[in-house]
């Protein structure tokens, strides 16, 4: 794993380290080669894959790769490949780069893999007419060579899912699938409902190849812990008490609770209730949901209104009433079908189980609950 912030010491860190071990240990005791994690966006879960597994991987002697596929979502094979070739020694690198024709010269040979390496490359696969399938193969071959075992996480997996990467996903699944006794995989990301298509569904490239289960949150220990903390340096003390019903307001979002952590400790003596008070308002802001929410259609806004207030059952006779009134015109159940798949196209809503569902970002769900009930112009 490269050496950057991730590896930075954080105090503010809630180190995991049983849940770490235990999913090391699993693989340890070859019972899979993979396994898929999700949970919603800001709760904690790449915090803890970069800062908790990845080193505990490095102390059990594995070789790691790390990649967040959303930061590339466009090309996840660039941001793949690149992420494989960090585990490898400047030399491997090189090796790498060579093949493809890239520029070998900006090959540093420093102990540790250069910056220069991952820009080089992916500048090389960036170039029309790359194979970036080819790139895969070699790098694979590259790390095939090396004794130690890598674990590659794979954050943000979903991206896979998108038909423009189809077969680049059938070449990855082909790869690993030779490699399961000496490459292991964490497939995390946000988006539950399409986790669940692809290890799911048959036409799939990663059809039922590995289990899928929700990310551990952080909860009341997390909480005691950042309280403990921030008491150790601020003049004011803050109860767990207090703590704790900001956490829950917050609707139990870690990066959320940090900000508040951090709005209490600048500004100690308005107390609690005022930071509390700001967080909400600045996390549960204005501008980025108001864009977001003036793109999408008029019957996708209104059942994200329902589901913002916990009405699920859309195709109900009840649920299809309140979306005629407030699309002003009757709704069928095709009007929530489609909106449906809409959204969960977009990965705004996600599949909990038959007529279930739930708005994948909380920041935006709470926004729309502030909101007014999108009535259609046509309303008196």
């Amino acid at each position: 794993m490269r050496k950057d912030d991730a590896t930075v010491a954080d105090p503010w860190h809630f180190a995991r380290p049983e849940l770490a071990n235990a999913y090391l240990h699993v693989f340890d005791l070859k019972l899979s080669a993979a396994r898929g994690l999700f949970a919603r966006r800001r709760m904690g879960k790449t915090e803890f894959l970069r800062r908790d597994l990845m080193p505990a991987a490095v102390e059990r002697g594995y070789l790691t790769a790390y990649t967040n596929l959303w930061d590339n979502r466009n090309s996840p094979e660039t941001a793949l490949v690149a992420a494989l070739t960090e585990a490898l020694e400047p030399k491997g690198a090189a090796v790498l780069l060579s093949k493809l024709r890239a520029p070998v010269k900006k090959v540093k040979a420093t102990a540790k893999i250069p910056g220069g390496v991952e820009g080089s490359l992916e500048a090389e696969l960036g170039k029309a007419g790359m194979d970036r399938t080819a790139a895969l193969h070699e790098v694979l071959r590259q790390l095939d060579r090396k004794k130690k075992p890598l674990l590659l996480v794979i954050d943000e997996a979903q991206v896979l899912a998108g038909v423009d990467h189809s077969d680049f996903a059938h070449a990855l699944r082909a790869a690993l699938d030779i490699r399961k006794d000496r490459l292991k995989v964490i497939f995390a990301g946000s988006s539950e409902t399409t986790l669940r298509g692809m290890f799911a569904r048959a036409s799939e490239p990663f059809f039922n190849w590995a289990p899928l289960e929700p990310f551990p949150l952080l909860g009341d220990e997390f909480v005691a812990f950042t309280v403990k903390l921030l008491n150790s340096m601020a003049r004011q003390k803050l109860t767990l008490e207090q703590g704790k019903r900001a956490f829950d307001q917050l609707h139990r979002t870690p990066e959320f609770f940090k900000r508040f952590i951090e709005r209490y400790m600048l500004y100690q003596p308005q107390g609690d209730v005022a930071a509390l008070a700001y967080t909400k308002a600045s996390v549960f802001s204005d501008e980025h949901s108001l864009t977001q929410w003036s793109q999408l259609k008029p019957a996708d806004q209104a059942v994200l209104y329902l589901l913002a207030r916990g009405e699920s059952d859309l195709h109900s006779s009840a649920g299809l009433e309140k979306l005629s009134v407030m699309l002003g015109k009757p709704a069928t159940r095709n009007t929530a079908g489609h909106a449906l798949r809409r959204l969960q196209a977009d990965n705004i809503v996600t599949r909990l189980a038959v007529g279930e569902y739930r708005i994948e970002d909380e920041a935006f769900a709470e926004w729309i609950r502030r909101r007014p009930a999108p009535l259609s112009d046509a309303q008196p």
